[in-house]
């Protein structure tokens, strides 16, 4: 696997996430201070370090997180996070 070495780093993203009771970006923005808030409900969040890069969409009525892209920072400068 290409980026098995940020697996643990998903791996307790997705538990918070699951016990997550986010209302809103600012909710997040308390829990993630570095997460970036995008237009579209979509989120940015810094994974190990910065090195990697998870987007995703929430809909927070319906606490629904849809992961939209993971991959390294690199790969990330390639795409529009407000569009993936």
């Amino acid at each position: 696997m290409k980026h098995r070495e940020c697996e643990q780093q998903l791996k307790a993203w997705f538990k918070e996430t699951e016990d997550a009771t986010w209302k809103g970006p600012g909710d997040i923005k308390t829990e993630y201070p570095s997460a970036s808030i995008l237009e579209d409900n979509r989120v940015v969040f810094n994974i190990k370090g910065n090195k990697y890069r998870l987007v995703v969409k929430i809909n927070y009525s319906y606490k629904i997180v849809w992961i939209r892209f993971i991959g390294t920072h690199s790969d990330y400068d390639k795409i529009d996070a407000t569009k993936i």
